[in-house]
């Protein structure tokens, strides 16, 4: 699994430029920082897992993903009690859709665990020698090698030999039904042959290959429609298809590697249930390969990845599988994954080109960051024209590995320049990053980037918290740019889930003024419906019936479950599972907003306190150095010269930061001691800590 490996100086990097930055050396957590860094954990790692596996728009590179995990993996183990119901440590992909029907697979599909390296590969094979009890002297282990194509986990069960369902993966327990789409794809057996078992669940991988990839994108621009960001998202978007007729349009493919329910089995391998699968007609990778040992694995490795180049599909590494079904079934599985196999993944893939600019976007939660306009370049197939570059620290010199990007002959960071030629990768073959760059190329009138400390979009102050690595904008809900995201977030499929509302039509009505809060969403109809309704059809996208529809959804979702609302809401560090929390707690929305004004004014109380006493503190400290520091005059001019009458007293001394009163005046606001009842329950929550605690009582 991704949390495998030791949390190491890279990931610590990474989790801070993802604004984990207090959290970035686990150990030295105490028990309630610990508690409020695995919510935000969960909840940001939750959120990833939904762009990627609902929403097929990947925000994050498997890297920074991988490294979110490991941090969160090291903390629990810091801190064993506080590992929570929802820790991702025990998640797989994320919720099926609620507009597909679900069914619950009857053996989980897990996850895979990963290793980058010959020394992790050499350690997977170790640890499972070590869990078979195999001496040095035992014979070498056979692992099946076969490339790990990047796509879309489908399940296919045949019953009397008949395909009768086809599921995606959904959160590893429960997934979504497509049957009719999966019918669609060319080259899936609708009956398997009277050889096959009776019952028999067939996993595999959909996809798209690049020519029909370039295809797809050519037409759906043509007519004027979306394009996709690349293969993967396109079949995974087309496979969850409501029409079947779309998704038929769509040329997918399929290559079988795995199974579920199987009472009887067609073999005692690995490699021979393959061998069967293609007698049955079913497709499978012409590139696995049964390996003996570890130097034959590391081969096939780099035979398949010298090949990779010109495969027509996209793959991101090597799956390895203990071949004896019997050894699997002795290994077993952890939480995620199976103890007998492992993705060995490619690194990525680099390319140069000139940063022409740095721009600024705002996000939903206020979040300044900084984006590379590049020359448009080719990186493992992809025009690449934009990259991330995280935040200001990552712009003053710090790359994705933790070290510095680049260093000047003093061994300081250098900073990324409009201008620069820097070298950019496909991390995880996603997220462009930028990881180098060439000084020597530098332009001589380069200038340094200057990061803004006010909101380029409403002009508001920048703030940058304390351990966090992330600006954000204080304009709030008077930033255009904050109230755009946040009503496509309040329309998201977690939140009201409105059809025929989604981010594009969001960001159009935005734009031209007819939504710009959330309740103007409800006002729709009586600004724009019976006898205004051309207004609405008229628009690009939109017809009488389409327009209809978008009213009678709009309706239908007047009333939802209290924990939507609240995730709808957009508050910071609050998912949808700790949006269910407090709804599980306080019930209805009148007793959830009582209870939070109530807190709010507890911690404007207890921080008008706090700041009251530590004036206090500050003057007694500058109060006490100023008397020593006279009585220490006073004292030397005992012992030595006279001094000069006219010469002035002394003014400001600095006091000593280890006296009590400095100390004092030094000293943080503890949100986690407060006292005040609705403040407490609001704490007392399990799952709930003061980071959480405070975002949601500052919302209102």
């Amino acid at each position: 699994m991704a949390e495998r490996r030791a949390f190491s100086t890279a990931d610590a990097a990474a989790a801070a430029r993802l604004g984990f930055a207090a959290e970035a050396a686990p150990d030295a957590l105490d028990r309630d920082a610990a508690a409020d860094a695995l919510a935000r954990l969960s909840a940001e790692i939750g959120r990833h897992d939904r762009a990627y596996y609902e929403n097929d728009a990947p925000e994050l590179s498997d890297a920074d993903y991988d490294a979110l995990r490991r941090l969160n993996a090291a903390i629990e183990a810091a801190h064993p009690d506080l590992i929570r119901q929802d820790s991702p440590s025990a998640r797989i992909g994320a919720a099926p859709s609620e507009k597909f029907a679900k069914v619950r697979h009857k053996v989980a599909m897990l996850s895979l665990g990963n290793v980058f390296d010959e020394e992790d590969l050499r350690d997977f094979v170790d640890s499972v020698r070590r869990f078979l009890s195999l001496g040095a002297d035992a014979a070498p282990l056979a692992f099946t090698a076969e490339p790990k194509i990047d796509g879309l986990s489908l399940a296919l069960r045949y019953e009397d030999r008949r395909l009768v369902q086809a599921a995606t993966r959904g959160d590893g327990a429960e997934g979504e039904v497509v049957t009719a789409n999966a019918r669609t794809i060319d080259g899936l057996p609708e009956r398997l042959p009277a050889s096959a078992p009776a019952l028999i669940e067939i996993r595999g991988e959909v996809y798209m290959s690049h020519g029909d990839f370039a295809a797809l994108n050519a037409r759906q621009e043509a007519a004027g429609q979306k394009t996709f960001a690349n293969p993967r998202n396109a079949a995974a978007g087309s496979l969850r298809q409501l029409d079947p007729n779309i998704t038929a349009a769509r040329p997918l493919a399929f290559f079988a590697y795995a199974w579920g329910e199987a009472p009887d089995m067609p073999a005692d391998t690995q490699a021979g249930v393959l061998s069967a699968f293609a007698e049955w007609g079913l497709p499978v990778n012409p590139l696995t390969e049964r390996c003996v040992g570890l130097e034959a694995m590391l081969a096939h490795y780099a035979k398949i990845g010298a090949e990779r180049p010109t495969l027509p599909y996209d793959i991101d590494g090597v799956v390895y599988k203990v071949d004896d079904l019997a050894l699997q079934e002795r290994l077993g599985f952890r939480t995620r994954t199976p103890r007998w196999a492992t993705a060995h993944k490619f690194p990525a893939e680099r390319a140069q080109t000139v940063l022409e600019a740095i721009d600024i976007q705002v996000g939903r939660t206020g979040s300044l960051t900084p984006v590379a306009r590049l020359r448009p370049v080719t990186v493992g197939g992809v025009v690449v024209s934009n990259a991330t570059l995280h935040n200001e620290d990552y712009i003053r010199g710090y790359g994705s590995d933790g070290a510095v990007v680049r260093a000047d002959e003093a061994g300081g960071a250098k900073d990324l320049r409009p201008g620069d030629t820097v070298t950019l990768q496909r991390a995880g073959d996603v997220i462009p990053q930028i990881v180098d760059v060439d000084l020597s190329l530098r332009p001589a009138d380069a200038e340094p980037f200057v990061f803004p400390d006010r909101c380029p979009e409403c002009g508001s102050p920048a703030l940058r918290e304390e351990g966090e690595a992330v600006r954000r904008c204080t304009g709030g809900l008077i930033c255009p740019a904050q109230v755009a995201e946040r009503l496509k977030h309040f329309v998201s499929r977690g939140a009201f889930d409105i059809e025929g509302l989604g981010a594009k039509q969001i960001e159009a009505f935005f734009t031209d003024g007819w939504i710009r809060e959330p309740a103007d969403i409800f006002t729709l109809e009586a600004r724009h419906g019976p006898g205004r309704l051309a207004q609405v059809q008229n628009r690009e996208g939109y017809g009488a019936r389409s327009a209809q529809k978008l009213f009678e959804a709009i309706t239908e979702r007047r009333r939802i479950p209290l924990d939507r609302l609240i995730y709808g809401l957009g508050i910071r560090h609050v998912g949808e599972s700790s949006a269910r929390l407090l709804a599980r707690t306080y019930g209805d929305w009148p007793t959830f907003e009582r209870a939070m004004a109530a807190a709010a004014s507890e911690i404007a109380a207890a921080e008008d306190a706090w700041e009251s006493a530590r004036q206090t503190a500050l003057q007694s400290a500058q109060d006490s150095a100023q008397d020593s520091a006279q009585d220490s005059a006073q004292d030397s001019a005992q012992d030595g010269p006279a001094e000069k009458a006219d010469e002035p007293a002394l003014t400001l001394v600095e006091p000593q930061p280890d006296t009590p009163p400095a100390k004092a005046a030094s000293a943080k606001l503890r949100y986690d001691k407060i006292e005040g009842e609705a403040w407490r329950g609001l704490l007392d929550i399990d799952g709930v800590g003061a980071v959480m605690a405070r975002a949601v009582v500052a919302f209102f």
